[in-house]
């Protein structure tokens, strides 16, 4: 058994002999200290940052609106201390008239029905406070806490831009100018300089979805003083949150969703600008990029493509997803896992059963903060990289693993055998003469439906034998079809799922029997950048991913695999009736589980 450390005092920068407040830890945490509690003797202060841009194109850099929380103790004692820095653009308001989303009825790769934009947020010019998050947790733990407004929202200058370069230099220029590299001023124009002098330049980021994304995109920059980055649920490339293999989808719980719409709801800024952005914007840059006819990748899409940039990252960072988060999806967090395992830049990625958000318990990122805040040798970057909440545990109860995937996860492969209409077979060998079966769409009928039918004409669905004993998938299942269309394009649907389909008592934890799953467009089977036509009758096979995932199915369970069309809950909805033929002969599935073909067996025997 490990004994408690003994209780320690940092010694502070600018800490003077008389001083009688100090941040303490134990056991590698930043403890609460009295003398930081007292809420009446915070110092409270809001201030514009100068940026490197103008996107508003007044002729003037932009400013971002920023507030601190600090202890009173770095006045009054001269005490330096580190921040923990959350940015967003939502902290203003947002719109929600989900009435101007996207209209879904549409044929594949036809023009979309017009949209009608939505008015942005109302801009409130008296707000003097931006946000109180985080401020009870890490002021009386001996750090400042502070807040920003993302360009063009709130109280901050610019144009929102959804993803732009000004997401990035945003948060740098106010982490530059806690170091002294930037200026800040008491107004918005004009005012008298700010300068901060009570804090060590160290700074920590965190938030949960937009407000996750933004640490990772400073992080990219490469800015120095950005030593530790918490993003939780990140969206981390906006192709891949609006777009499925050059398919058009939508975030889970806002379908109809794209990037302009997002523009909209959170463009809370100064009205005055608002024409400006909007034009240049909204109905300039956004619209011409967006593509919702192809769904292909393009240089608008790289520009908004963190996984790009991954690279300039320095700062230590503590990732967390949640494995069925169907809004921003696992590979957004995954892809930077496996980008920065090598990198050398201390990593840890906390995996969760549940949807989205979900931070690291508080213990994780208080000491993953003391540990680059404040120097305190704590072992966080020695150890397991992996932390992943099993499916019986508590999100505060982790399980620690070497790293994720799981190391010893190998894949096996399995061959489709005929009666999908019903329930087909999955198999480790591959029989030949299995023939072909079809299915028609009917966006009418949700995903959860067709799975729990015993047949349909609108799915085909392929299952192993009984489980006899629990089978750890631990990565991202692979699946290749040979399929053939009725028109030149049509959404297609890829499901993993756990039988039978039992209804649980708790529909969000267990998301029913979903184990994962993607979606694709057979036109982009070679590139995701350009379309190859499609003859209808004619098979083509294609190639992809689905969602990562770390999950346990259990012995008495089949795991099955269903394909269909148009998913009622993502995708775009087209007339009913388009037939998608299978050939079961090249079409397979390829699983990531813990002890391979060897554990495997032993969970449905042989074949």
């Amino acid at each position: 058994m490990r004994l408690a450390p003994l209780l320690l005092l940092l010694p502070v920068a600018g800490l003077t002999a008389q001083a009688k407040t100090a941040p303490i830890f134990r056991d590698g945490q930043a403890q609460v200290v009295e003398g930081f509690s007292d809420s009446t003797t915070w110092i409270r202060q809001h201030l514009w940052v100068e940026t490197t841009f103008d996107t508003d194109g007044d002729g003037r850099l932009d400013r971002v609106h920023v507030d601190v929380t600090r202890p009173g103790q770095t006045d009054t004692e001269g005490l330096k201390l580190p921040v923990v820095y959350e940015t967003s653009p939502y902290f203003a308001g947002t719109g929600n008239d989900r009435s101007k989303l996207w209209d879904v009825h549409q044929e594949i790769g036809g023009e979309p029905p017009a949209r009608v934009s939505q008015p942005g947020p109302p801009f409130r010019a008296d707000r003097t406070r931006i946000s109180n998050t985080f401020v009870a947790t890490w002021v009386p733990r001996g750090f400042i806490v502070v807040h920003s407004e993302s360009p063009g929202t709130g109280l901050s200058q610019g144009c929102p831009t959804v993803g732009g370069p000004n997401e990035e230099l945003a948060p740098k220029a106010v982490i530059d100018w806690l170091n002294g590299r930037a200026k800040g001023y008491t107004s918005a124009t004009g005012g008298d300089p700010v300068m901060a002098d009570w804090t060590t330049g160290k700074v920590g980021m965190t938030g949960t979805s937009y407000n996750g994304t933004l640490p990772l995109a400073a992080a990219t920059t490469g800015v120095e003083g950005l030593e530790a980055i918490i993003p939780v649920s990140p969206n981390t490339s906006y192709w891949h949150y609006y777009r499925s293999n050059g398919l058009v989808r939508h975030p889970g719980g806002w379908l109809g969703e794209d990037i302009d719409f997002l523009y909209d709801f959170i463009n809370s800024g100064n009205d005055a600008k608002r024409p400006y952005c909007d034009a240049t914007v909204r109905d300039g840059e956004l619209a011409a990029g967006r593509d919702r006819v192809s769904g292909d990748w393009n240089d608008f899409w790289a520009d908004r493509d963190y996984w790009l940039k991954l690279g300039g990252i320095k700062a230590a960072t503590l990732m967390a997803h949640g494995f069925n988060d169907w809004n921003v999806m696992p590979l957004h967090t995954g892809h930077v896992v496996e980008t920065l395992k090598e990198s050398g830049v201390p990593l840890r990625v906390y995996w969760h059963q549940g949807g989205h958000g979900g931070p690291p318990p508080d213990d994780m990122m208080n000491r993953w903060f003391s540990r680059f805040l404040f120097g305190i040798q704590n072992g966080v970057e020695e150890g397991p990289q992996a932390w992943i909440v099993r499916e019986d545990a508590t999100r505060d109860a982790p399980t620690p693993y070497a790293t994720w995937p799981n190391p010893a996860a190998s894949r096996v492969t399995l061959h489709l055998t005929a009666g999908g209409d019903s329930v087909g077979g999955l198999a480790t060998m591959a029989i030949d003469g299995q023939g072909r079966e079809s299915l028609t769409d009917n966006v009418a009928i949700g995903a959860d439906s067709l799975a729990k039918l015993a047949a349909s004409p609108h799915r085909l669905i392929y299952a192993t034998p009984t489980l006899t004993q629990p089978v750890h998938l631990s990565g991202t299942a692979r699946v290749t079809v040979r399929l053939a269309l009725s028109k030149p394009a049509a959404n297609l649907s890829v499901y993993l799922v756990a039988l039978p389909w039992v209804e649980p008592e708790n529909r969000r934890q267990s998301n029913f029997s979903l184990i994962t799953r993607e979606w694709a467009d057979l036109r982009n089977r070679h590139s995701v950048r350009q379309e190859a036509a499609v003859v209808p009758g004619t098979f083509y096979d294609m190639t992809f991913d689905l969602q990562p995932d770390d999950q346990v199915i259990p012995a008495g369970k089949q795991i099955g695999v269903m394909v269909f069309s148009s998913d009622r809950d993502f995708t775009l909805w087209p007339e009913a009736g388009t037939e998608l033929t299978l050939d079961l002969d090249g079409t397979s599935i390829t699983l990531p589980v813990v002890g391979g073909e060897e554990a495997w067996g032993r969970a449905v025997g042989t074949p």
